[in-house]
């Protein structure tokens, strides 16, 4: 199994906070289409379900990205492209798309109370923060190019 990672290999535009928290997340896809989600503790900061994300805290965007994906939903990750930055209550969120290498959702720490794994079509009733709009719509706008997101398989 490779090991977690925030993939230098790609480019990604400049970061402008806008004036608030640094944050930084992921949109963890599967092969197959399906989408990692968690729903935080407590339905914090007004979410019932969203991406894995989370502030820097003096980190950098990738490692805050790969290390919010771990904690929230249990998941070891590789970034392999910038999908969209949102300005959230308090903070301006980096969202990149991940594919998942391991981990098990069960390792989900105390933020979390579940984390799922949803169809593309079905993300639209299952996000109800409306800060994740942003996100889902540069998901949909991405989306025909999942076949490129996912190295082939070695015999």
């Amino acid at each position: 199994m490779k090991k977690p990672s925030d993939n230098p290999a790609f480019k990604e535009p400049p970061f402008d906070t806008m004036g608030r928290a640094a944050a930084a997340g992921a949109v963890v896809v599967e092969p197959d289409g399906r989408v990692w989600l968690v729903a935080p503790t407590n339905a914090f900061g007004g979410s019932k379900v969203t991406f894995p994300k989370g502030k820097t805290q003096g980190r950098g965007l990738r490692p805050t990205a790969v290390k919010e994906v771990l904690e929230e939903a249990g998941l070891e990750v590789e970034l392999f492209s910038h999908l969209v930055d949102s300005t959230r209550s308090t903070s301006r969120t980096r969202y990149y798309l991940a594919r998942r290498l391991g981990g098990n959702p069960a390792d989900m720490d105390w933020e979390t109370q579940a984390v799922l794994l949803a169809p593309l079509a079905e993300l639209k009733d299952l996000l109800n923060n409306p800060a994740d709009q942003l996100v889902l719509d540069a998901l949909f706008e991405r989306w025909g190019e999942l076949p490129t997101w996912f190295p082939p398989a070695h015999p």
